[in-house]
């Protein structure tokens, strides 16, 4: 970590909430003039670290009073960002926190920039980058399951697991110093045999990590499950009936939907997101053709695929139309359940159709209703089971790896250690100790990035672009 950030001895400030209609809002200052500011500007100032009392807020350039906030003042290092920091809760609405905030302006602070006060927090060595990025997450979630897995993250469940990965490779760096300075050794004072169990519980244990990216994956950003099927099917219906509310328009009019709706849902314990399609059919309108195509780029990215249809040939087209376009597991859905018969034979040619692709789809196709909510239940049962059979096992006991740079980050030091390993079981034939150890402490490298005990810059850099000002 750099030892001072550009701007550092700056005080800045902020809005913290979201502007808008609201009965709070908070602003923020922080930095070595944030209580000389606040003192300016409030009367009375009481700088007594974490307590809350209320004061007048006034115009620096009027002296006119135009908040009455509730303050809390923090002390370095004793603060979310390890400076001084004062916290202004104020009326909600535009004006009065834009009013506030003009008056830390103007009183001299600067503006915010967009994560700037998370990165200070690290700089300071409240969080690690990491627990960052999960404050990111946190605001950012759109599903229970994402929300509990920032909050894990941001207790520190990760980076405690990748510290101890990091010192499993600082160990087996000690063990082969022995190689090193004892070269006139036969074998070196430590066993071999220890170094090759060492590395190869070392390999496991990034292996197993590794595993959990498809499920952080899906857990980040949704599942995607994809409505596939002719015009008029009641595709639409059915994601309405899914989301809870009228999200997609529904008309007896073939090819209303014409572009590709999303909606963030919960299914069981994955966040799902649901997106209606426009019905597969050759067009010659050009406006169709296109929604047409937006259909088969959403089937190729899907992770499951729900081929709809209102009858048995609706439906086995649906199917053999979604499998062709896409390697995701393709659910077969009899719409419109509540309009037809649900006897025993009702559904036989579709579910031949079905089994003759095995796996999941091998089951026969479900009958659901949007309009008497029958099959639903069972329909969001079945989803659960597939996306988890996407995902395996491996995150329920682990920490899960939410980003692709976590990912990337765990498969290289992966890969060194198992280049390490080549190495030194190679025999006569291999390179020397001093070389396969520079493969070590490529590893330790790899997860050191992850939790910012190198110089990452570049990473800040990219993980609070993202970030709202005001946090």
């Amino acid at each position: 970590m750099s030892a001072m950030l550009p701007g550092a001895e700056d005080t800045i400030a902020a809005l913290a909430t979201a502007p808008g209609r609201s009965a709070l809002a908070v602003v923020r200052v922080s930095g070595p003039r944030a209580h000389e500011i606040a003192r300016r500007l409030l009367d009375p100032w009481r700088a007594g670290p974490r307590t809350a009392y209320r004061a007048r807020l006034t115009d620096p350039s009027t002296g006119r009073v135009i908040e009455r906030p509730v303050v809390t003042v923090f002390r370095a290092p004793a603060s979310y960002t390890g400076d001084d920091l004062v916290e202004l809760s104020v009326h909600g609405g535009h004006v009065g926190p834009a009013r506030t905030l003009g008056a830390l302006l103007a009183a001299g602070a600067r503006l915010a920039l967009p994560g700037e006060f998370t990165r200070r927090a690290v700089a300071a060595g409240k969080l690690d980058v990491l627990q960052a990025e999960a404050i990111g997450d946190l605001i950012d979630s759109e599903s229970r399951v994402m929300h509990d897995a920032a909050l894990a993250q941001l207790d520190g469940r990760l980076s405690r697991r990748i510290a101890e990965l990091r010192d499993a490779v600082l160990g087996l760096e000690a063990m082969i110093a022995y190689d090193i300075d004892f070269p006139e050794e036969d074998s070196g004072p430590i066993d071999p045999e220890r170094v090759a169990e060492a590395t190869a519980a070392l390999e496991d244990a990034l292996e197993r990590l590794l595993g959990t990216a498809a499920a952080g994956e899906v857990v980040r950003r949704g599942a995607r499950v994809v409505l596939a099927g002719a015009p008029n099917v009641g595709k639409s219906s059915l994601f309405n009936a899914l989301v809870g509310r009228d999200r997609a328009i529904v008309t007896p009019i073939a090819g209303t939907t014409r572009d590709a709706i999303e909606a963030v849902v919960d299914v069981g314990a994955w966040p799902v997101r649901l997106v209606d399609t426009a019905g597969l059919r050759a067009s010659t309108d050009p406006l169709e053709q296109l929604g047409v195509a937006m259909t088969e780029r959403a089937l190729a990215e899907a992770d499951v695929v729900l081929a709809c249809g209102d009858s048995t040939v609706t439906l086995g087209d649906a199917a053999c139309a979604a499998r062709a376009r896409t390697a995701a597991p393709v659910l077969a859905v009899r719409t419109k359940g509540d309009l037809v018969d649900r006897g025993p034979g009702a559904l036989d040619v579709a579910a031949r159709e079905s089994a003759s692709h095995g796996s999941e789809a091998s089951d026969a196709p479900l009958v659901v209703s949007a309009v008497t909510g029958a099959g639903l239940a069972g329909l969001r049962e079945r989803l659960e089971r597939m996306i988890a059979g996407r995902v395996g096992d491996e995150w329920r006991d682990a920490p899960l790896l939410t980003r692709e740079r976590h990912r990337a980050a765990i498969a290289e030091a992966r890969a060194e250690v198992a280049a390490f390993r080549g190495a030194r079981s190679s025999g006569d034939a291999g390179v020397p100790v001093v070389v396969a150890a520079v493969h070590l402490r490529a590893a330790a490298t790899a997860l050191e990035s992850l939790i910012g005990a190198i110089d990452v810059d570049d990473v800040l850099d990219r993980v609070f672009r993202t970030f709202c000002v005001g946090k």
